[in-house]
């Protein structure tokens, strides 16, 4: 395994409060959640950013839908500790109600709740979303370890599964047959079938970490390979479909709280969220774009 050679990272940003999944936007521009911020900012190459959106809460995973807008998960809120220079949740916010899915028009930077709750069950704390092909989407719900599975634009949701542990991350394989969940704490990245919207089998285990603590959210490239964050490495490890890790890329300035990944074209987004920084990396492998991404 050759690492990437980290000098080829390069800082878009700093300051950023808590950054997790960024998503391109297709103007050079990228839209970077800040989870302790309650805002969705807009990162442009120069390193600019504005704030496009006030979402509350905790805004994490986001991603485009059929409609154009852009949907996000929001955890709640989180409280958050300082130490040797990274920022870091460390309790549930004493004004979480519990999760939501908010759709944002980033033209007027209007925030609608689409949904607060799955077959008469609360949502949890919301981490990653991932749109297929037919508008349809899978949104984790860490809290309630469970991916539900939802069409924001007809309004309905229900669960897809409840057979992973405490989930974060989620990405769709190139051609929509396999789903990838990864888990924090459990140390597995797991692999299920998609045999038609929101029915999936499995799971499969495609990677263990069995050091446990370790997984963050993830993102699929051109190639079928899934990137996961790695907390443990402060960085981002590149497993095959086969489940065999090919790569790691590691950040410049450690931090051990790296959460996401994330294409646009051949550079990937990779947000450091501790240290507030936004690096975009020469990706080795094509980069993939997702369903509906600008």
């Amino acid at each position: 395994m050759t690492a990437f050679d980290t000098m080829t990272a390069r800082e878009v940003t700093a300051g950023l409060r808590f950054p997790e999944g960024p998503a391109a936007v297709g103007d050079g521009s990228v839209v970077v959640p800040e989870i302790e911020g309650g805002t969705l900012a807009r990162v442009w190459p120069d390193g600019r950013r504005e704030v496009v959106a006030d979402c509350g809460g905790s805004p994490n995973g986001v991603a485009f839908g059929p409609d154009g807008a852009l949907y996000v998960c929001n955890s709640g809120g989180f409280t958050f500790t300082a130490g040797d220079g990274i920022r870091f949740p460390s309790a549930i916010g004493e004004d979480n109600q519990g999760g939501s899915v908010q759709r944002v028009d980033l033209a007027t930077g209007r925030v609608e709740t689409v949904f607060r709750e799955s077959e008469g069950t609360r949502l949890g704390a919301l981490n990653d979303i991932v749109f297929a092909a037919d508008g349809s989407c899978y949104v984790v719900d860490t809290s309630n370890s469970c991916v539900h599975h939802a069409d924001p634009v007809a309004g309905t949701i229900r669960v897809a599964t409840r057979e992973a542990q405490l989930p974060n991350g989620a990405g769709l394989s190139p051609d929509g047959t396999r789903l990838y969940v990864s888990e924090t704490y459990s140390g597995r990245v797991l692999v299920f079938d998609v045999r038609a919207p929101g029915v999936l089998d499995g799971p499969r285990q495609l990677l263990v970490d069995g050091t446990g603590h370790g997984w963050d959210g993830l993102a699929v490239d051109g190639a079928g390979n899934v990137c996961v964050a790695n907390l443990r490495l402060s960085g981002i490890t590149v497993i095959s479909p086969d489940g065999d890790v090919l790569d790691a890329f590691v950040t410049p300035v450690p931090d051990p709280y790296v959460t996401n990944v994330a294409f646009d074209g051949d550079t990937a987004y990779v947000s450091s969220g501790g240290r507030g920084v936004l690096y975009a990396v020469d990706w080795p492998w094509p980069g993939l774009r997702l369903n509906f991404q600008p």
